[in-house]
Formats: structure tokens, C-alpha cells, sequence
């Protein structure tokens, strides 16, 4: 914090009992002070205890710079990588779940009542954000990392012992999505005090850890379910997590803390048009990308062009695909902008949803899984850093971050019921046509208000960095 420093002049104009500092010496060797009464008193040679010196404070140094790289730096981000790995990854692999549970193997529910799982839990990670972010700025950093981590292995080890609806949804729904949040939002908060012209990339690469654990969490389960049940393969996912927790654990670290705790509302953020306009947009865009994460695997396997194992690595093919869509796009926005990246592939987000009524074959399915995993690794990676953008007071940066999310949040919470008793609507086969509709849809509104927000900041001009 900056401290305010006054001139000596000033120091001499302001005192209020009419005493003041006269310098007798040009050299400054020499000063004579004199009391209220006119008279000379003894004159006090040197420099070191010159009283116009002493009664200047000392400014404040500010924190350095960020570093902008550096081995401490990118060790930030492979932690932040992980903790994406083992919090946004398994959210990302709840397609798998959602496949078995409707298989009725473990319980029986509805299509919409087994989506609230991933729904509670994908949502809870967004609002937790509201605590997560002023325990961070009150350097509560480690006790966070603790306590999420233990909070998902809880829920991992706790549904593997599961076998109703209700024990399912209070472990992977609500134990991992309130751990998950504890630790997703310190990463996003804490890799922006690292970096500034790479902040894009950075974050792009933290990410991509998701879908890293997009792709490997199915897998264990797709491969060790047949072999030794469902118990022992989400026990199996518990043990992966507890060693890869090891290194965010011990490596990440505050590099500035905040002069003062965040608030956990910014008022001013709800008369703020363009923050608003693209929160909604991030609300849309978060029922759309829900939609594909939950079903792109039930899909294929209800139309019949697909087995339960192909069903599940599409899951797997979805992310893997995702992994690009987080780091190459968020790479470019350094390059060109972040709504200049943004608004393409929101829209074009929606594009490959619609294109799913039109495929009828495995060869087809996998080809849409890697475009929408693609396309849908923008919604993860990107919005953190156009929040960023949006905040003009720097030191709210925090709290707005936490507030976007937390809104949109309700697009997650939304989206997975509203598609399952979308696609139960008829009374025939499910009604897929309506499920994608309804998630195109939605990507194209969302691509709407993005576009609203980047002409309300740069202009209709397209070579414009925005």
C-alpha cells in the first residue's frame, strides 16, 4: 500500500504552532532550527539526523513485479494443473457416471434425478468460490488445500461404499463439489500473481489438466469396473488423487498477499453492463457445455452405434480433445484478444451440438467428440482471464472472479435436470433432438452476449486486439 509522502515545505507550511524547519546551508551541512520566539539554537551539523529526513516517512515498497516466468513460476502451474486434474477431471468425467447410473447396475433413477449429482456438484464448485476467495486473501492458502483435498478423497472413498441415490448424490454431489471448489478457486487466483503477458497461456495450461483427468479417470473406470466392479474402481480414482495431491500440496505458495481481504460482493459489479452481459453469457454457455459433458457418452450407447466400453472412452475422446481447446485458444487470446478468441468458438460451440442430430455411426460419434471437446475447452479456460479484463479496480479482481462464476454457476446446477427431463419428454424414445437443440442453443446466446460485450469495449473494428 502506498504511503503518502509529504515535502519538507509542506511538512513547514502545515505545522500549526507556527514552528518550523528553516535550512541555512545550501550544502545542507548545516541546520538551524528556530523556536517560536525567533531565537537561535545550537546548530546541528551532518546529514544523518537532519529533522527534515527524520520526519519524512519511509514510502512503503509495493510488491515486485510479477516474475513472468521463471522455475517458481511454472512450478505454480504444474501444481495449478493438477489441482484442475483431480477437480474440473472428474466433474469432466461425469458423463461415465451418469451412463452407469442409468444402467441401474449400483440404483435405480431418472434420467433428470441422476444429473442432479453432476448438477449439485459442478455447481457447488462455483459458489464455493464466495468462501474459498477471502480465506485466500487471509493467507489461508494451505488450510484451503487441506481441506479440499480431504473433502474430495472423502467423497471419492465414501462412494465407492455407496449403493443408493441418496449416498451417491451427498458423496460425489456435494462432498467432492464443496472440496473441488476449495481448491479450484485459489488456483485462479493465485497463478494471475505469477504472470502478466502469459497469463493466458498459463492459465490455458493449468486447465488442461481437466482434461487430462477427462481422459484418464474414464479409462480407470471403463477398464476396472468389468474386472474388479465399481467399488474398487472409483477406490482406484481415490488413490490417484491422494498421490498427485502431493505436489500442489507442498509446491504451491502466496507470492503477494493482498493488502486487504476481498469482499465476497462488489455492488458496483451488478451496474457494470458489460460484467453483467457477459456473466449472463457465461451462464449460457455453462448449460451448454453441461449438456455435452453429461451425454455425449449415454448418447451413442442409447442410438445403438456404440458399447458400454466405446460409450465411456468417448468420454475420454471428448476430453483429450478438450485438452487442446484450453491451451492453443487461450495461447491465441494472448496474441489477439480474449473475446477475439471467445465469440468464434462459443459459437462455433453451439455449431458442433446441433451437428450431433446428424450422426448415425462410431466413426461420426468420435469426430463430434473431439470437435465439441475441442470447442468446449474454451468455457473453462477463458472466462477467468476475460473477468480479468472486465474489472477496472485491480483489487477487486478477486472478488469479481468469484462472483461470475458463482452466477453462472447456476447455468451447471440447471442444465443437467432440464436436458434429462428433456430428453424424457416423449413418450417414446428419448428425445435427443431436443436435448441438442437445447444445447446449441444455448452456445449461440451465450455467443451473443460476448459479442455484445466486445463491441461495448472496442468497437464492430475486427483488427482490433479485444
Amino acid at each position: 500500500m502506498a504511503s503518502h509522502v509529504m515535502e519538507p515545505s509542506s511538512l513547514a507550511s502545515e505545522n500549526g504552532n507556527g514552528n518550523g524547519y528553516n535550512n541555512n546551508n545550501n550544502n545542507n551541512n548545516t541546520t538551524t532550527t528556530t523556536n517560536g520566539n525567533g531565537n537561535d539554537s545550537i546548530p546541528k551539523s551532518g546529514t544523518d539526523t537532519d529533522p527534515e529526513k527524520a520526519a519524512s516517512p519511509v514510502p512503503a515498497a509495493g510488491p515486485p513485479p510479477p516474475p513472468n516466468g521463471g522455475t517458481v513460476a511454472w512450478l505454480q502451474v504444474a501444481a495449478g494443473f493438477v489441482l484442475f486434474f483431480n477437480t474440473w477431471g472428474i466433474l469432466s468425467s461425469f458423463g461415465v457416471f451418469q451412463s452407469y447410473y442409468e444402467s441401474g447396475d449400483l440404483f435405480t433413477a431418472s434420467s433428470s434425478n441422476i444429473s442432479w449429482i453432476g448438477s449439485i456438484q459442478s455447481f457447488l464448485l462455483q459458489l464455493t468460490g464466495l468462501v474459498a476467495g477471502p480465506l485466500y486473501d487471509r493467507g489461508y492458502l494451505r488450510a484451503l488445500l487441506v481441506t479440499g483435498m480431504g473433502l474430495v478423497l472423502l467423497g471419492l472413498f465414501t462412494l465407492s461404499a455407496s449403493y443408493e441415490y441418496y449416498q451417491a448424490l451427498l458423496s460425489q454431489g456435494f462432498a467432492i463439489g464443496i472440496g473441488a471448489g476449495l481448491l479450484f478457486t485459489p488456483t485462479v487466483s493465485l497463478l494471475p500473481t505469477y504472470f502478466t503477458t502469459h497469463i493466458g497461456l498459463a492459465i490455458g495450461i493449468a486447465s488442461s489438466g481437466s482434461s487430462l483427468g477427462g481422459v484418464i479417470y474414464p479409462i480407470v473406470l471403463s477398464r476396472l469396473i468389468d474386472q474388479v466392479g465399481f467399488p474398487w474402481a472409483v477406490r482406484a480414482m481415490g488413490f490417484i488423487a491422494l498421490g498427485t495431491f502431493l505436489l500442489p500440496l507442498f509446491a504451491m505458495r502466496v507470492r503477494v498477499q493482498p493488502p486487504k481481504p476481498r469482499s465476497v460482493v462488489d455492488w458496483a459489479a451488478f451496474t457494470d453492463v458489460p460484467f453483467v452481459i457477459f456473466t449472463i453469457g457465461v451462464f449460457f454457455v455453462f448449460i451448454a457445455n453441461t449438456v455435452v459433458i453429461f451425454y455425449i457418452s449415454y448418447y451413442p450407447l442409447d442410438r445403438g452405434f456404440a458399447d458400454q466400453s466405446l460409450g465411456f472412452y468417448i468420454v475420454a475422446i471428448f476430453n483429450a480433445g478438450s485438452a487442446f481447446g484450453r491451451i492453443i485458444p487461450n495461447a491465441l487470446s494472448d496474441r489477439i484478444g480474449v473475446f477475439n478468441t471467445l465469440v468464434p468458438l462459443t459459437l462455433v460451440l453451439g455449431v458442433t451440438q446441433f451437428a450431433l442430430l446428424g450422426v448415425f455411426n462410431t466413426a461420426g460419434m468420435v469426430v463430434e467428440a473431439i470437435a465439441t471437446g475441442f470447442f468446449s475447452g474454451v468455457v473453462i479456460a477463458l472466462p477467468p482471464v476475460a473477468f480479468r479484463m472486465l474489472t477496472t479496480n485491480k483489487s477487486m479482481i478477486g472478488t469479481r472472479i468469484g462472483m461470475g462464476f458463482a452466477l453462472a454457476g447456476f447455468g451447471l446446477l440447471a442444465a443437467g435436470p432440464i436436458a434429462g427431463a428433456i430428453l424424457a419428454s416423449t413418450s417414446g424414445p428419448l428425445n435427443w433432438t431436443g436435448v441438442w437443440s437445447f444445447g446449441g442453443a444455448t452456445a449461440i446466446v451465450s455467443a451473443i452476449c460476448h459479442t455484445i460485450v466486445r463491441i461495448m469495449r472496442s468497437g464492430v473494428a475486427l483488427n482490433v486486439k479485444a
